[in-house]
């Protein structure tokens, strides 16, 4: 026989619920954000067992710390952030450093043309085709809106070589979409 689980009428409902460790609404909390938040993981982590042992390891931390969340701000973002810091947290613990490679970076001849002509997986895909430290700095950067500070701090690393690594992030993607264009 099927149960049929409680539902909660807004998300303050649903969070505190989640705080008085109430397991339906951990469940329904998990469902609702899991997909999105696996999304973010795998841009740091592109191995999906990883992933997922990440996603599983991050709510755990959302469910342990739900008490400092104070309502300020977006729940979502709140989740998220809690999600790219396990992701980056995994890659350390992997003593997976931040491989640096020699790139001649060049223009693409015509990116706004060869980007429109891209559906969003495509994108991410070739994100995802990054060597492991240039995508986790460019998602830090440009998806995640973290500062150069910031990202050095994150990854213990210097400014400058979370420049550098956003630098030869970017020439490497221009150079996939100038192959593209071709």
């Amino acid at each position: 026989m099927n149960k049929r689980l409680p539902s909660f009428s807004s998300q303050s409902e649903l969070i505190n619920a989640c705080r008085n460790n109430n397991r339906h609404a951990q469940h329904a909390l998990f469902q609702q954000f899991a997909g999105k938040m696996l999304h973010v993981v795998k841009r740091y982590i592109t191995n999906t067992s990883e992933a997922e042992d990440t996603l599983m390891e991050g709510f755990v931390k959302v469910f342990k710390k739900l008490g400092q969340y104070q309502g300020v701000g977006s729940f979502e973002g709140w989740i998220r952030r809690i999600m790219v810091n396990e992701a980056l947290m995994s890659i350390r613990k992997n003593k997976d450093r931040f491989p640096v490679d020699i790139d001649v970076a060049f223009d693409v001849a015509h990116p706004d043309e060869t980007l429109m002509q891209l559906g969003l997986q495509e994108i991410e895909d070739l994100i995802a085709s990054l060597p492991k430290g240039y995508r986790t700095i460019f998602n830090l950067y440009a998806i995640e809106g973290y500062s150069h500070a910031e990202i050095a701090l994150l990854l213990d690393i210097s400014e400058g070589t979370s420049k550098s690594q956003l630098s030869r992030a970017r020439a490497q993607l221009q150079n996939q979409l100038t192959a593209l264009h071709r």
